[in-house]
């Protein structure tokens, strides 16, 4: 599975970091998400997910 976060969706409302705190970063200046990796491991891809359904503006894109 492959995750990306869509920056001109992010509005950086932190709920994937929340959830998914292992996948996804928060940047110190705005807190718009992006994917630690671009390749999510196989524990941490059902809260990768739940990020995803999660996120107000769905700028969590999951291939």
């Amino acid at each position: 599975m492959k995750v990306s976060v869509d920056g001109s969706r992010c509005q950086g409302h932190t709920l994937c970091a929340m959830i998914a705190p292992d996948s996804f970063e928060l940047d110190d200046v705005d807190g718009h998400a992006s994917p630690v990796s671009d390749i999510v491991p196989d524990d941490q891809q059902e809260a990768v997910r739940e990020a995803a359904h999660s996120c107000p503006e769905q700028a969590i894109v999951i291939e």
